[in-house]
């Protein structure tokens, strides 16, 4: 391989001695007692560095890495210290790298960067105990105002360290005269603590976050820690979040709420989105995940209202006190205001939202929502052909292009046609499981149920570890009542590899109440509807209510499905079926 050459030509000009400039008009100077002049670099040393670079360029890196070594022991010059070290990782040769690096640093022993290569270099070797005396000298190099950063992003030396629990106690040795600092000592306690997360250690990691807090509320560092563990479902945890939320910037409060709500506790979420908004009205991200919320939780009106006020925060024309413009965050706004007003039928407006959208990676997105407002007004054919004459730029935006032809013959029921799509599109990709995944649903609609099997067994065997053909064979022959206990046994399998998932933990539950288990099945349902409020889970929540004598109780759950998507197939059948009055 040809290693990079990190050409020493400027360095050795430089060091060389520099004649007088001459032009011919000047008269020729007068004899006079030659001056001696002091050099750095003699014809001798030039010739052995020049000599190091070509081995270097002609792949000879022991050679290279000699020669420049000596020289840079020679001349206690940093630059070539630096050079040896790169020869020698260039080469991967570690122990050659690490010699290099301590033969600087014991040359210059206040160098910071010389101090660094050897604590990185002891570290990619693995040597993790050798490195606490580097990594002392590392925070005590660092300049005072920087030090409390250093010391946090200790835990990203330790990344790729096998060892972790000995990083763990080494990190803590070099950071122990730091923990009564009252200004680094949180931070310290922090950066022990997210190594003792890092070796799987949450309880010592907690009491580390503790230690933080108790010596400064304020302090930012042990509060992330322990929203990392609140993350990692760490008992106790949140507590000492809470602790810190007074004094909280809206960054940290933002990410208490996303944590928030990827627990699925939307109304806490809500409730600090609103104390967020009320303290920092001009924080602008507080709208926008508001909004996202709202509308997760079929509150349109409510989100329409915090969208529309995030666009005005970051409007470009906003005063100067507004905040920066975020084009990725206006995006996701248009998004969802379109959705809203598309949910609505406002389909003019909803057009008028996704013209807006003006990012290079959003416009191929944008303009496949816009084909499917016009199918939803009964043009077909006029919106395939908006897609088809929609460039593309990427192997990525092709893909979306297709699936989005594929998905509005699917919502348009011309199943035929989406079949002799896919199939053309599996003629130029035959294995893309995207692909395959379609053309067996699309099967399934149309009553091909062998095929659909072979389709779906097809990707299992493939993607062992994908659960979604797994449910979907599985809920397939659950609704059909077939073959109830492999049924149960392919969503089972689904499940384990997606736990907690609301969509297929409601398949189970309709596998087993096609089984008999009208009780386990209601349980399954009601979790997996408190989880993910959605019309089919209602459709299917509702039946096992019915069937229970419980209609009171199914007609709210299909009165709260319909709200959320009142034209959802299943539900429709389902209250028809039943010849529920609602």
């Amino acid at each position: 391989m040809r290693f990079k050459h990190l050409s020493l030509l400027p360095l050795l000009l430089a060091l060389l001695p520099q004649a007088p400039a001459q032009t011919a008009a000047q008269p020729a100077p007068q004899k006079t007692e030659p001056v001696a002049q002091s050099s750095a670099l003699s014809s001798a040393l030039f010739y052995q560095l020049l000599l190091g670079e070509l081995n270097a360029r002609n792949e000879e890196p022991a050679s290279a890495f000699s020669l420049m070594l000596d020289a840079a022991h020679q001349t206690k010059d940093p630059a070539l210290f630096n050079r040896a070290v790169q020869i020698a990782l260039q080469a991967r040769s570690g122990p050659s790298a690490l010699m290099a690096a301590q033969a600087w640093a014991k040359a210059e022993p206040q160098s910071r960067e010389a101090n660094r290569f050897v604590l990185q270099v002891l570290l990619g070797l693995n040597r993790t105990a050798e490195a606490l005396e580097p990594l002392k000298r590392d925070i005590a190099l660092t300049p005072k105002t920087t030090q409390q950063e250093a010391i946090w992003h200790v835990a990203s030396l330790f990344e790729r360290v096998s060892d972790r629990p000995l990083a763990a106690q080494t990190v803590q040795k070099a950071l122990a005269s730091y923990l009564g600092n009252m200004e680094l000592g949180p931070t310290a306690w922090a950066t022990i603590g997210r190594m003792w997360h890092s070796a799987d250690q949450a309880s010592t990691a907690l009491k580390a976050a503790a230690s933080g807090l108790r010596m400064n509320a304020k302090a930012e560092h042990p509060a992330l820690l322990a929203l990392t563990l609140m993350s990692a479902n760490t008992p106790s945890a949140e507590e000492l979040v809470q602790k810190h939320l007074p004094h909280a910037r809206p960054e940290f409060r933002i990410s208490y709420v996303k944590v928030l709500i990827s627990a699925q506790r939307d109304a806490d979420a809500s409730a600090q989105l609103a104390l967020l908004q009320k303290n920092h009205p001009d924080y602008a991200d507080s709208w926008l995940i508001s909004g996202a919320l709202k509308l997760q939780m079929n509150q349109p009106q409510q989100a329409q209202g915090q969208f529309q006020h995030y666009l005005d925060l970051t409007e470009p024309s906003a005063s100067p006190s507004a905040v920066e413009v975020n084009a990725r965050g206006r995006t996701q706004a248009f998004f969802a205001l379109a959705q809203i007003a598309q949910q609505s039928k406002d389909y003019k407006q909803a057009d008028d939202w996704l013209l807006r959208i003006a990012t290079p990676e959003d416009t191929t997105r944008a303009e496949i929502r816009r084909a499917q407002l016009v199918a939803e007004q009964g043009q077909l054919d006029a919106a395939l052909g908006m897609l088809q004459n929609l460039p593309t730029r990427s192997a990525e935006e092709q893909q979306l292009k297709q699936a989005a032809q594929v998905q509005l013959l699917k919502d348009g029921k011309q199943f035929e046609r989406a079949r002799a799509l896919l199939q053309t599109q599996l003629n130029h990709n035959p294995t893309d499981p995207d692909l395959i995944y379609e053309l067996a649903m699309v099967q399934e609609k149309l009553g091909q149920l062998d095929d659909m099997e072979r389709l779906l067994r097809q990707l299992i065997e493939a993607r062992p570890n994908d659960p979604h053909a797994y449910n979907a064979l599985g809920y397939s022959l659950a609704d059909r009542g077939l073959r109830l206990p492999e049924a149960i046994a392919l969503i089972t399998r689904a499940l384990e590899l997606t736990p907690n998932d609301p969509f297929i933990l409601d398949s189970l539950a309709w596998a087993e109440f096609r089984s008999g288990n009208a009780d386990k099945a209601l349980q399954q349902l009601q979790t997996a509807f408190k989880a993910k409020p959605d019309a089919e889970i209602a459709a299917h929540l509702g039946e096992v209510l019915w069937h229970l004598n419980r209609q009171a109780e199914a007609r709210d759950i299909w009165r709260e499905g319909i709200k959320l998507n009142p034209a959802n197939e299943t539900l429709l059948q389902t209250v028809q079926r039943l010849k529920a009055v609602l």
